[in-house]
Parts: C-alpha cells; structure tokens; sequence
C-alpha cells in the first residue's frame, strides 16, 4: 500500500463524528445527520441497494459532510450522490449539480437526471462543456466519484483536467475540501489508461490536483478491493461493480 493511502477512514469518521451540528434546535452528532440522509425519502430504492458497496456514511464522512454547507457535485451522472448531500447538508444547505453537455449529448438518461436533481427544493442544477464547469464561488466541498478519469478520454483536449482542476481552486473557499474517488488503475499505468481502461493512477490525480494548488489532506483505502488486478475495463463483466477504488481529500489552503 502507498504511504499516502495509509490513513483510516474510521479515525475520519470517529474524528467528524465527534462533532456536534445544529439542526434548528435540535443537536445531532454527525453520526446520527447521516443516519438521517441515509434514511431520506429523497433518496430512491435503487440508491438504498448501493449504499453498502459505497459506504455511503463513511464517505459522507471523509468529504466531512456537514448541515448547511454548500457542495459542489461534479459530474452527477445519475445523481446518487447529488441526493445523498441534498438529504445531507439540509434546508440551510445547497446542493450544486453539474452535468457535463458532452454526457447530456452521449446519453438521455443524464439530461433526466440533471432535471430530477433540479426538482430538489435545495439542488442548483447546472450544464456546460466539460472543460468548463461554471462553479459558483464559496463552495465548502467539490466532490467527483468515478469520474474523474473521464476527464482524460481522448475525445476531449488534453488540458480538460487542468481547466476543472482550476475551477475547483478558484469556486473552493479558503479550507474548502475537493474530493475524488475513482477507479484504480496499476502504478504508472500512463495517460492511455483512462480511454482504454476508464480507470486511473492514483498518483498521476494526486499530481494534476496539487499542480492547481491543493494540498492533500487525506486518503483512505476504504474502497480498496486487493482481488482488482487494475488492468481489466472497468465495464468488464469480470470486474464490473467490484472495482477497487482511491479515495483522495485535497483541501484549498487558507
């Protein structure tokens, strides 16, 4: 195992779970806010069916999710998690969900889910290219899950990445949190890997994130599967929905 994906999700969320949030006047720990998402009616049966394999509480709590923050969710696809931090962050809290036109374009399915997220009383659904998602300013957390590697598919220019790296830097408040979790590809994989395989090397992501000016301030291992070889697609019936997968928290300084 890496150095860096040494830390425990458990102590983040033993750590966040110790705190206390407001909710009107009611206190929550963190544990029991995401019980409560959890538990949404916002939330469909199918979202329910892929909490475990996500772990959705304790990813909730290594983004640091909390009541009334603002989130960013980067390329929503179907919108699992865009509802997850919808029940999350709470009336006080907004939810920012931004579809890419190039997977409107490819797929219907996601112009349907982008519209679904907008009926969300506390979702701002949002759209444009790729490589230029127009983030509002003030954001507590921009997180991505499985998508981050999409970013250098060959069908789009090779500095996409640097250019959503960059809109994060600039949407992010100072100490706000940039998370991305994807699919694992072998060390030193190289730049073929996410168009070929739909998977990517953990350390070249660590690399393009903190050219932006992040700093990385966590990392799990959480969603590491050792049975993953990393070399099959990621859409192989061999290794579908049993991927092993990074975790990365990077954090805006200030």
């Amino acid at each position: 195992m890496r150095p860096f994906l040494a830390f425990i999700v458990a102590a983040s969320l033993a750590a966040t779970s110790s705190m206390i949030f407001a909710s009107g006047a009611v206190a929550q720990t963190a544990s029991q806010a995401y019980e409560d998402a959890l538990a949404s009616p916002i939330r469909t049966a199918a979202d329910v069916d892929r909490d475990a394999a996500r772990h959705a509480a304790q990813t909730l709590a290594f983004a640091r999710v909390e009541p009334g923050q603002k989130i960013g969710d980067m390329i929503m696809g179907g919108g699992y998690f865009t509802r997850l931090f919808s029940a999350a962050v709470g009336p006080e809290g907004q939810v920012v969900a931004w579809q890419p036109a190039e997977f409107i374009g490819f797929q219907a399915s996601y112009a349907e889910a982008l519209a679904a997220a907008a009926a969300l009383e506390n979702v701002k659904a949002l759209s444009g290219s790729i490589g230029d998602p127009a983030w509002p300013r003030g954001l507590d957390l921009i997180f991505t899950a499985q998508n981050y590697h999409d970013l250098h598919l060959a069908a789009f220019p090779e500095d996409t990445a640097d250019k959503v790296n960059a809109a994060a830097y600039r949407a992010l408040k100072p100490g706000g949190l940039y998370v991305i979790i994807d699919h694992a590809a072998a060390t030193g994989a190289g730049p073929y890997a996410p168009d070929t395989l739909h998977r990517i090397d953990v350390d070249q992501v660590r690399r393009e994130v903190e050219a932006a000016g992040f700093v990385l301030d966590g990392s799990s291992d959480l969603l590491v599967r050792t049975d993953d070889p990393l070399t099959a697609n990621v859409f192989d019936p061999s290794i579908r929905g049993h991927t092993s997968q990074f975790m990365l928290r990077f954090r805006k300084p200030g």
